[in-house]
């Protein structure tokens, strides 16, 4: 189905004048008139991306950001309904019945279903719009992109818009949680209620009747190794049986390679993107390359209506792949294998009936392969204590697998997985086959997994690791998601929320980080201590501003802190009064109690940001790592020098012996040293450049001569080019070992060889011209004189 079409089926009457005009833009664009030959000019360009980017793009974003806060309020609103009804224990006269009170909480819970009901309205409006833009700059740029690209822009704006990301959800979802279980806590009579999670990023899974709760993270390159000796240090490294690989020899991590079905249509995909109820995916999995004949198994995973999943799944070899997906092979001679070594009755039963289950749900929806994930899981795990799992995927790749283009299908229609790939063992990063058939993901994707057990806490360190700048949360994503739209973009028009975030730079600040960590756990202990006070029970854990991060550790916020700590202490009784309490983290913020002060955003007083936390410049307002400021600070350093050391340092603070950027183990990256031997290279070059010019000179001159002594010039020119480029070689390398602040640039080499050279070819020229004009004047006196003798033999003939 064309996009066109899917935006006019899937638009809220309420909100229809601010969805995308997808038909205007496909207009601009002349897509209605295919015979077109009117050149595309500036103008069209121009009109095109004002429409688009000022008009269209701006609308939709308003008005997200609009119904957002709208959102917000209702639900700031609604929190407050709560804050007014009594607690539980209250002994106060004026409360009311409980018929009044269950009332009140019913109307309660219908303005929380009609807020539910349009936050839903507005993710899907989020992601709709959100696809149309891609979907119109990919016609743009294939069909008027010869001199402009935009889509790279449209993306940056996208990014910097951010109305399909799930994070701006979460703290809105964690609240209409909160009042929901509140509000059912105290109407169901017998209550049956499911206790709240405190994590609104979390997923509930179910495995071999477990329940267990899953977090998705993406890890950035740059941290993957800090990430995973965190983690080593708490859990071991868990090492693989043989029955998932059979050759795997504990040296490595094993490849896992996951085959997902779909239909034409992309059913399973539109069901997982738009979160239906009883929404399923399939796969085949198995570890290592398939010519080791590995383990085969058929899984699928369905998440029901309440969110939590299920895992069906059985064995399978590879030659009864393809029967099976034909309907030809029902497993009879796996049941009749599990007979004969004598299992139970309701095990063959429950293998049987998951087959049949698998096959039906293959054959009515027309399933085939369509994406191939493929992928290196590194799995952190106790022996024989499956409470903590933690596992790492790396080295992520997605291959087309499907047969949808009959004339150029990725893979042969009469086998169920492409051979060019298995046949030869290919691995990644898989540059031997089409690589418009390749999509590689550039992050690894961690997933932590935590057994449901409400006499266990969860462990700090996994707290602080999810906490972490080390990690971006992602939750509900999904490789099967992942692979469809990076590979299927023409063919489906919902995309997954957590696009934007991969043309970000999703790497944070550690400081950075806790803060906002900080902010956002006060907030949330605010609103259950609410809801608790309500109830008349506690709920969640108190809040406690943290002391200590061991995964954000700064030796600069933990001296702020001590002498914050120490202005404090001296601070008198009397005048504290007046103060708000104040808690200090070893981030360096000033966390303040009073919610008065965490409203006023934006505005920062006597160097407080917002929240009360204090920043690196407000604490030292001369700190600047810009390179202007670098070598005013150096100036000032040579220009006052003796001063310098008479500064009088605060107690407890030493006198750096070592620059910070000088710290730490020496790393130099190889095209640093490229480039300053490529300099020395063209050094040399022009030496035998000139060298060589200056010997055929020589060598053609006579003694004496002019020609001479320019040689012996341009010889010296060359000596000194050659000198001047090994002695920058070896300066430079000086200073990129020592990690020198100066700048590598010196014009002195080229100056001289430039009026060397300049005044050597106007000597040149000089030279030449008055030899000129010395041999025109030597021409002209000889024919003076031959003119004067032939006029003497005349005037000798004639008087004879």
């Amino acid at each position: 189905m064309r996009f066109g079409k899917t935006l006019k089926q899937s638009i809220y009457e309420p909100w229809r004048d601010k969805y995308i005009e997808y038909d205007k833009l496909k207009s601009l664009l002349r897509e209605d008139r295919p015979d077109d030959d009117e050149p595309w000019t500036e103008e069209d360009e121009v009109r095109f991306c004002d429409e688009i980017f000022n008009v269209q793009l701006e609308k939709v974003a308003q008005f997200q950001e609009e119904k957002m806060q709208e959102l917000r309020q209702r639900v700031d609103a609604a929190f407050d309904k709560l804050k007014d009804l009594p607690p539980a224990d209250s002994e106060n006269k004026d409360k009311p019945t409980d018929e009044a009170l269950a009332q009140r909480l019913k109307e309660l819970e219908a303005e929380l279903d009609a807020i539910t009901n349009e936050v839903k309205e507005l993710r899907k409006y989020s992601n709709l719009n959100y696809t149309g833009f891609l979907k119109i700059v990919k016609k743009h740029d294939r069909k008027r992109g010869d001199r402009y690209k935009i889509r790279p822009i449209m993306q940056v704006s996208l990014s910097k818009r951010p109305f399909n990301s799930e994070q701006g959800y979460t703290p809105l979802l964690n609240k209409l949680s909160l009042l929901y279980f509140a509000i059912r806590q105290h109407l169901e009579e017998n209550g049956s209620v499911e206790p709240y999670h405190l994590d609104p990023i979390s997923q509930p899974e179910t495995h071999n009747g477990e329940k267990y709760t899953a977090y998705k993270f993406w890890v950035h390159p740059d941290n993957l190794l800090e990430v995973k000796t965190y983690i080593l240090r708490r859990l071991p490294a868990l090492v693989y049986s043989h029955q998932s690989s059979k050759e795997w020899d504990g040296d490595e991590d094993p490849t896992i390679t996951s085959l997902y079905f779909d239909n034409a249509n992309f059913q399973l995909y539109y069901q997982k993107v738009e979160r239906e109820a009883e929404a399923s995916s399939l796969r085949l999995r198995w570890y290592g390359q398939l010519s080791q004949n590995p383990e085969i198994v058929f899984e699928q995973k369905i998440i029901h209506d309440n969110g939590t999943s299920e895992e069906r799944k059985f064995p399978i070899k590879e030659k009864y792949i393809k029967p099976f997906l034909d309907g030809e092979y029902k497993m009879e001679k796996s049941i009749q294998k599990m007979e004969r070594q004598g299992q139970s009755p309701a095990d063959v039963e429950e293998f049987r009936s998951t087959a049949e289950a698998i096959q039906d749900y293959i054959r009515s929806n027309k399933l085939e392969p369509v994406v191939r994930a493929n992928y290196v899981r590194t799995a952190f795990q106790n022996p024989g204590d499956d409470r903590i799992r933690l596992s790492i995927d790396t080295d992520i790749a997605f291959i087309r697998e499907d047969t949808l283009d009959r004339d150029r299908p990725c893979r042969d229609p009469n086998n169920w997985h492409r051979t060019d790939i298995d046949d030869s063992n290919m691995t990644y990063p898989f540059k031997n086959i089409n690589q418009s058939e390749v999509s590689l993901f550039p992050y690894a994707v961690l997933e932590i997994k935590l057994k449901e057990d409400q006499n266990r806490k969860r462990p700090v360190w996994v707290t602080d690791l999810m906490a972490s700048h080390l990690v971006h949360p992602c939750p509900r994503f999904s490789k099967f998601m992942q692979g469809v739209a990076s590979l299927f973009e023409d063919y489906v028009n919902r995309l997954p929320f957590w696009l934007p975030d991969l043309d970000t730079d999703i790497r944070k600040d550690p400081q950075v980080a806790f803060e906002e960590e900080e902010v956002k756990r006060a907030h949330r202990a605010q609103n259950e201590q609410v809801v608790g006070s309500f109830l008349g029970t506690k709920l969640g854990n108190s809040f406690k501003p943290s002391r200590s991060s061991p995964v954000a550790k700064s030796y600069l916020a933990e001296r702020v802190a001590a002498e914050s700590s120490g202005a404090k202490a001296q601070t008198p009784a009397s005048g504290a009064t007046d103060r708000t309490p104040t808690a200090v983290t070893p981030a360096g913020e000033l966390n303040e109690s009073s919610s008065s002060q965490q409203q006023d955003g934006g505005q920062q007083q006597g160097g407080r940001s917002e929240y009360g936390t204090m920043t690196l410049s407000s604490v030292f307002p001369g700190f600047s790592l810009s390179k202007y400021s670098k070598a005013m600070r150096l100036k000032r350093a040579q220009g006052e020098g003796g001063r310098r050391g008479s500064v009088t340092l605060p107690p407890g603070v030493e006198e750096p012996t070592e620059w910070l950027k000088n710290s730490g183990p020496l790393q130099i990256e190889p095209k640093v040293w490229l480039a300053n031997e490529r300099t020395f290279l063209k050094w040399q070059h022009i030496c035998v450049l000139l060298g060589g010019l200056a010997i055929s000179l020589y060598t053609a001159a006579g003694r004496g001569t002019v020609a001479e002594w320019i040689a012996v010039g341009f010889i010296i020119i060359a000596a000194f080019a050659g000198g001047w480029g090994y002695f920058l070689l070896h300066s430079r390398r000086k200073m990129i070992i020592e990690r020198s602040g100066k700048d590598f640039d010196n014009f002195f080499g080229p100056l001289v060889i430039s009026v060397a050279l300049m005044v050597a070819l106007i000597l040149n020229f000089s030279f030449a011209y008055r030899d000129f004009l010395a041999r025109a004047q030597a021409r002209a006196a000889i024919e003076a004189l031959f003119i004067q003798s032939s006029n003497s033999s005349a005037s000798h003939i004639d008087l004879r």
